[in-house]
């Protein structure tokens, strides 16, 4: 393992700002608001039953095409949201909330004098639409369950007819093929209200309604028929896959023209072909930019990484496209935090294997837990070595106590609003430190993490 050791001047480390994480999310409500009180302030006359009721349902349509905006793949768009996995989190949020007002206008409002063809197609569209947002929170189904509730469910959850439905609903490729019907749904209910809607008498209710409805569905669009040809995308091919553990693969992907470039800390878009066809999913880069062939690490969790270790082999294509992510180490304090679970590791690898002596901030406490030897410990304590500022510290959690904010701040001696924390791993222990640091002080901007299930 080559380590450059030529000290560069070093950047100052001055943290982030979180306006940087909210103008996409204030630009929505903002959107929200606004599109309120427009028809508000030009309501015709008529029953305010029925006002209501429509309103409820442009509302649902302006944030459903909002959600079609945010996973149009566009960059200027996930700029707004801090990158593209808290934009997939937000498309998430809007296209539940657009459901549900859609669903309270059709409980709520209807026309005595509908079209033949309107009310058919606005059930199409809401019952699309609520199957989708059904299927997108079922495997989320622990962290909506609340407390008391969760053993009683967990038994049912555990019968064989429900265990053989979930592996239908979460396997990724089949929802992922399921989620690009959403703009054809929200397009059934769309033309829905423009055959159905009875205060269109007002040519600017009119025309707002179809302003945010067009917008949406261009963004669809644009998505499904043009994005894929303009992507840019690398030709790779895989030239090893080796088991990290019993759990895990890490895949080393050779370039067969020129390389991918990325940042140190972003995941990538691969298309990778196995025995059994084509999957594509968000994978974690473990390499450096420097150098020739990129390393991503897998976990086995869903369908396809299961199975990896049998499905792919040295020899089969890649396709890499679309850097993503804003985990980046430059953008914290001069004192930081790093935290690694297990096989989230791998982008504190990539900034290890990247950064040269003298170039970390002032200090770094690196916090790598794992039940059982973390699985990356050598390499990790390798690179360590290389860096004076770094102070790694090892949690097995089969001997020692679980990880908590605590014991971070208790170990690391600085005042928490001085810190960045910087946090990667199973998504029940991210989000538990996250909340639990904040809670301690430490400054919301200053604790970063990524999202990489975009489901």
């Amino acid at each position: 393992m080559a380590i450059a050791t030529q000290v560069r001047h070093r950047r100052p480390y001055r943290g982030s700002h979180l306006i940087t994480r909210l103008v996409g999310p204030l630009t929505i409500a903002a959107l929200v608001v606004s599109f309120a009180l427009l028809w508000l302030l030009t309501r015709p006359r008529g029953d305010v039953g029925q006002f209501v009721g429509q309103l409820i349902g442009a509302e649902g349509v302006l944030l459903l095409s909002v959600g079609l905006v945010l996973i149009s793949t566009l960059r200027w768009v996930e700029q707004f949201f801090d990158g593209v996995d808290k934009a997939a989190v937000w498309h998430r949020r809007v296209a539940i909330a657009g459901t549900i007002l859609i669903g309270v206008h059709v409980a709520t409002t209807g026309n005595p004098n509908p079209t033949r063809l309107g009310p058919t197609l606005g059930t199409i569209g809401i019952v699309g639409l609520a199957t989708l947002t059904v299927w997108a929170i079922a495997p989320r189904w622990r962290s909506i369950t609340p407390h008391p509730l969760r053993p009683p469910v967990e038994r049912v959850m555990e019968t064989a007819p429900v265990r053989l439905v979930g592996r239908w609903v979460g396997s990724y490729g089949l929802w992922r093929g399921f989620h690009r019907l959403t703009g054809v749904f929200l397009g059934f209910g769309f033309v829905h209200g423009l055959m159905d809607a009875t205060l269109f008498g007002s040519s600017l209710l009119r025309w707002s309604y179809v302003a945010v409805g067009g917008v949406g569905l261009a963004f669809y669009l644009y998505r499904e028929l043009l994005a894929r040809h303009l992507a840019q995308t690398h030709d790779y091919e895989v030239s090893s896959v080796a088991p990290i553990d019993d759990a895990a693969f890490e895949i080393w992907l050779r370039p067969l023209g020129d390389r991918f470039a990325f940042r140190p800390g972003q995941f990538a878009l691969v298309n990778l072909e196995a025995r059994d066809g084509w999957h594509r999913h968000p994978f974690t880069i473990a390499s450096g930019p420097q150098e020739r062939e990129v390393r991503i690490t897998v976990r086995a969790l869903g369908d396809f990484t299961s199975s990896i270790g049998e499905l792919v082999a040295p020899g089969m294509p890649a396709v890499i496209s679309s850097p993503q992510g804003h985990f980046d180490f430059t953008r914290g304090t001069e004192h930081q935090v790093w935290i690694a679970g297990g096989i989230g590791v791998a982008p504190m690898l990539s900034w290890l294997r990247s950064a040269r002596p003298g170039e970390l901030p002032h200090r770094v406490d690196f916090f790598y837990t794992a039940r059982g030897p973390a699985p990356l410990a050598d390499e990790v304590a390798h690179l360590a070595e290389h860096h004076d500022e770094l102070h790694l510290h090892l949690v097995d959690t089969e001997t020692d106590p679980r990880l908590t904010a605590g014991h971070v701040l208790e170990v690391v001696g600085v005042e928490p609003r001085r810190l960045s924390v910087f946090l990667c791993g199973p998504e029940r222990m991210v989000s538990t430190l996250q909340r639990d640091l904040v809670r301690a002080r430490v400054k919301p901007a200053n604790v970063h993490r990524e999202f990489y299930n975009l489901r």
